[in-house]
């Protein structure tokens, strides 16, 4: 029952003649994940790109007639707002009358630089408007993921402190000096934002071709730079319990996974995915069933991460980077290195009001 498949890439080849071939002609990513996806009846809905920083937004072709008011937009906030190698890029949609948006952020660097990631972070925020009489803004949207390389790293402790928590299998103890989740609970803009448990072993930095943390004289201390957070809208005046516009219906997400590809070695980050459920409630049923229009995964109940098989996958959950020309180590892979690859599986199950439901 999968709706949308959001890519995120970073540090793609942004030099002039790249950039001048991608503007002529379909670049390579994009032709890339059409070609491994078509099959599995995705169509390319959305991409925006900047400089390196590039979104897609794939979703199941049936469900392309309840997907509406399609916008995008960016933020440069690298060079005082001048140049592109940082900032954010937005793609927001409309999905069975829900306000979606998909905010792909690339943050300043280093441990120091955390009060400069939230500005940026605001800025990106306040600039980015959309047209339209609802949900303007990144955060009037019902639901907002918000994933990137942020960058946070991890405050206070020493390197020998965060490589033994992390060959001990003891991250716990890492992540109340987790930047981000410090943030989280005590910068308001973050509030209601939400992130699975950390999991998996922080994502950078490694040399490249190994999966050993940073040897260099730097000695980057290692740190889940890489992130995947959603936020649902809170209730306000003029909206319904649980933050919907009334007659609208529910809104409801949970995260089935959040992880780390720790066998690619083609960049100083592992790759990060998260599958979701995203669950509504819609009043559009009556219309689609008037409409004609067949969805049939509309019709399934809740999403299994067996549904993964679907996919070209060699792996278990979060797998499906497996085989994707490349990214897999088949010697007629395509060489388009771009780490991370930051990637969201979404499930959509849909309860219909005042009508049937349609196929």
């Amino acid at each position: 029952a999968t709706c949308t498949f959001p890519l995120r890439l970073q540090e793609v080849n942004s030099k002039i003649n790249k950039r001048l071939k991608d503007a002529l002609f379909t670049d390579q990513w994009s032709e890339l994940f059409m070609d491994v996806l078509s099959p599995f009846h995705f169509i390319l809905v959305s991409t925006v790109r900047m400089q390196g920083v590039i979104l897609l937004v794939f979703a199941k072709y049936y469900h392309l007639p309840f997907l509406h008011d399609i916008q995008t937009d960016c933020t440069r906030t690298g060079l005082g707002g001048y140049w592109g190698n940082k900032g954010g890029v937005s793609v927001r949609l409309s999905i069975f009358g829900h306000m979606v948006c998909f905010l792909n952020c690339h943050l300043p660097a280093h441990l120091e630089k955390a009060e400069q990631r939230k500005e940026d972070f605001a800025t990106i925020l306040h600039m980015q408007q959309f047209e339209g009489p609802m949900a303007n803004g990144i955060l009037d949207h019902d639901l907002v993921f918000w994933f990137g390389d942020l960058n946070f790293r991890i405050e206070s402790l020493d390197i020998c402190f965060v490589k033994y928590a992390i060959d001990s299998n003891v991250l716990s103890q890492l992540w109340e000096k987790d930047q981000l989740n410090i943030a989280k609970s005590t910068w308001p803009v973050l509030r209601g934002f939400q992130e699975g448990p950390l999991n998996f072993p922080p994502t950078f930095k490694f040399d490249v071709g190994t999966n050993k943390y940073d040897s260099s004289a730097k000695k980057r201390k290692p740190a889940w730079t890489d992130r995947i957070l959603w936020k649902i809208k809170s209730p306000s005046k003029g909206l319904g319990t649980g933050g919907h516009r009334p007659g609208q219906g529910v809104l409801s997400v949970s995260q089935l996974c959040y992880c780390s590809h720790m066998e690619y070695t083609v960049s100083d980050h592992k790759p990060v995915a998260a599958i979701f459920a995203v669950q509504v409630s819609t009043v559009l049923g009556t219309q689609a069933g008037a409409a004609g229009v067949e969805c049939p995964a509309l019709c399934l109940g809740d999403f299994s991460l067996a549904s993964l098989a679907a996919l070209p996958l060699t792996g278990g959950c979060c797998g499906y980077m497996h085989g994707v020309p490349g990214i897999g180590r088949g010697p007629q892979q395509r060489q388009l290195f771009a780490m991370p690859l930051l990637t969201m599986y979404l499930s959509l199950t849909v309860c219909f009001q005042g009508g049937q439901a349609p196929g």
